[in-house]
């Protein structure tokens, strides 16, 4: 019995110095690579928090840019805004360059420049580029401009899609189409897109009031049984 307990204590010690000289064999033969790794490890983590300060800090810089234009032309100083904005554009970090382009667009709107303006838009909402809701506000913008620069055909080839069932800017779609209906005179169509409106539940208030108000112009017309 104590014969066999020397002898696992004998195979244990020998089990460990076997251990022991693979793991100073191992370390001596991948030492340079468990370092490298460890060095890449630290540097990564490193470069993590460098790159997040770096993001706040230009986003930070390109937000007040952003806010000073938009002060601008709030001042009547169109020109500096439209110069500052421009230069958003081309260097601005995040999506400061897609709303200086939307600020822009909206100023051309302000001076009178509609056709600019919708262009502006209609370039933005066709941009793969940009982030799809800013399309679809892009796309929003320019239809509403469109109601009275252009015919329905051309306002449903932007704005139709929008008016889909799931899209979540369907009531504003539809009011557009609806409108543009109106104006051109096709009333049964102007009905059709602002019954929808009163019809859905989710419709926001100001948007079924403004669905029944045209609706109600319609009925008055009696241009439809």
């Amino acid at each position: 019995m104590v014969m066999n307990n020397n002898d696992d204590t004998f195979i244990r010690e020998v089990n460990e110095e076997l251990r022991s000289e693979q793991l100073q064999t191992a370390w001596k033969r991948f030492r340079p690579a468990i370092i490298g790794l460890a060095v890449l490890i630290v540097a990564g983590v490193a470069g993590a928090s460098v790159y997040e300060w770096w993001q706040a800090r230009e986003s930070s810089a390109s937000g007040d840019r952003f806010l000073s234009a938009i002060k601008d032309a709030n001042d009547k100083k169109s020109e500096q805004a439209v110069k500052e904005l421009e230069t958003l554009v081309k260097d601005g970090f995040g999506s400061y360059p897609v709303l200086a382009r939307m600020r822009l667009a909206t100023l051309k709107a302000e001076q009178g420049d509609a056709k600019g303006a919708i262009a502006d838009f209609l370039a933005l909402g066709q941009d793969a580029g940009v982030p799809q809701a800013m399309r679809n506000a892009a796309k929003m913008r320019a239809g509403w401009l469109m109601v009275d620069q252009a015919s329905y055909a051309e306002i449903a080839g932007q704005v139709e899609e929008l008016a889909a069932p799931t899209s979540p800017v369907r009531f504003s779609a539809r009011e557009i189409l609806g409108l543009a209906a109106y104006k051109a005179g096709d009333y049964a169509k102007a009905k059709d897109w602002m019954q929808k409106i009163v019809d859905d539940n989710d419709a926001p208030a100001g948007a079924r009031t403004r669905a029944r108000m045209v609706l109600g112009m319609i009925t008055a017309s009696g241009k439809l049984s």
